[in-house]
Parts: C-alpha cells; structure tokens; sequence
C-alpha cells in the first residue's frame, strides 16, 4: 500500500489512498455529528462559496504571506459557536466544502508526480467494514457514490487554485492590509480587540485606477471583495453568541491568529 502523505491539513489525522483491494468491504455510513469540528474556529473557505457564507459567516484572511480566506465560526480559538459539545449543529448556517469534504481529500502519493489519487482518513468514524451504509465498491469497481466523492473532491480542488489566484491578485494590487476589530461591550472599560488576521483595505479599493477597477469588476473579483467586507459586521454576532454560551474571551485579551490549512 502507497505510503500517507506528510504535513496533514486540519481534521486529518492520517491519509490512506483508497484501494479496490484493500478496501473492497469498506462503506461510508452517514454521522450526525462532527466532533472533529466543534472546536475548530476558522474553516479554510474557497471563493466559490463567498456569496453563499457571507450570510452566516464573517471571512477574514490568514495572516503571513500565503494567506488564505477562512470562515470565523468564533472568535477565539477552540470556539465554535454552531456546534454543541457533540459536534452537533445548533441551527442554520454555511458549512464550508472543506468541512463537508472530510474525510476524503486528493492528495499526491508520489513527490516525482502531479498525480492526485482519492484518499482518506482511517481513524473517521464513517468509513469503515460496517453493516450499514453505502459500500464504496460493488465487483471491485467504484460505486456512484464514491465516484461522486472523487467528482466533489475534483471540483474542491478546481476551486481552491481559483481562490489561489484570487488572493494572488488581491496581493498584487496591494489591497490586503492586516486586520483589527474593536468590539465594545457595556460594563467593561475595555474594548476587545481581535488582530492575526488580514482583510481587504477599503480606502486602497476606492483609490484602485481605472482600469484597475474595471479588471477586478470583469474578472468577478469585485462581488467577492464586498461578501468578504459586508460579512464582517457579523464579528459583532459571532462575539455576542459566544458570550451567551459562556465562551466570551478573557477581557483585554487579543485572539490569537487563526489555523491555516
């Protein structure tokens, strides 16, 4: 069997390359819960799925060089607001691709090849020998429903290198500056300040040339900039939902820069 590859992304506890052999009896059965997200705060977003998240959750960018844009479900780190200690959801929200597409991933097996094989991670709870659930492989061919796996994680993919060009250009133009947001709460003589992250300067954007203005309006470019900046009025929630289930930050207390992929 290929060996896992290394420096595993967030929720990835190991990688297996899925095998017709190896893996013959497996199924995939169906959770109600995602443990290995309840305490997770940032969720790695794809431009893709700006205009759908920016109703639920605020995007902001990872701080350094290669940054990337991130769905906040808290503010402070180990904070999830839309899940119960089960890792069950609370209610209605956006849950990110990256976290519907766990735990399957395509990953390269071989350092010498740009191939990407299907894999995923054996210690999930929904991958298994099981009685129940869909077999992956019916006489050692793939099922619809892993096809369908392997075609979501393809796409996935497709859209991480457009959101890999998108944050590329924001960079090129210089619109990404680091963030801060001050949040009041009566009763306390200090305001939180939460810093390590970035976002879109909205004085540089208003400053673009012409026909810097008009690129990023033809490319689509524009649209996601405003989802990204009208969702973070959502930081106020977010800080307030966590107050109410008892997981409100220590007072004068910055939060701590967010997970990258």
């Amino acid at each position: 069997m290929a060996s896992a590859p290394t420096g595993l992304p967030i929720f990835y506890n190991d990688l297996l390359p899925l095998s017709s052999a190896d893996h013959a009896d497996y199924r995939n059965r169906a959770l109600d819960a995602a443990p290995f997200l309840k305490d997770q705060h940032a969720v790695p977003l794809t431009v893709d799925e700006f205009v759908a998240a920016q109703r639920f959750l605020p995007i902001i960018f990872s701080a350094g060089e290669d940054s990337v844009p991130l769905a906040l479900m808290g503010l402070n780190e180990g904070v999830n607001i839309f899940l119960d200690e089960e890792g069950k959801l609370r209610g209605p929200t956006y849950v990110p691709a990256y976290v519907r597409r766990y735990p399957w991933m395509l990953a390269k097996l071989r350092p010498d090849s740009d191939e990407l094989s299907l894999c995923f991670d054996p210690t999930s709870e929904a991958l298994g020998t099981f009685e129940e659930g869909q077999p992956l492989f019916e006489d050692g061919k793939p099922t619809e429903l892993t096809q369908g796996v392997l075609k979501f994680c393809e796409d996935f993919e497709q859209a991480a290198a457009r959101t890999g060009q998108f944050v590329r250009e924001l960079q090129e133009l210089d619109l990404l500056m680091d963030g801060e947001v001050a949040i009041q709460v009566p009763g306390s003589e200090q305001p939180f300040i939460y810093r390590g992250f970035r976002m879109v300067n909205e004085e540089k954007l208003r400053d673009l040339r012409g026909d810097q203005l008009r690129k990023i309006n033809q490319s689509g470019m524009l649209p996601l900039i405003h989802a990204h900046l009208f969702s973070l009025q959502l930081m106020r929630e977010i800080f307030e939902a966590q107050v109410q289930q008892g997981k409100g930050p220590i007072a004068g207390a910055d939060a701590p820069q967010p997970a990258q992929a």
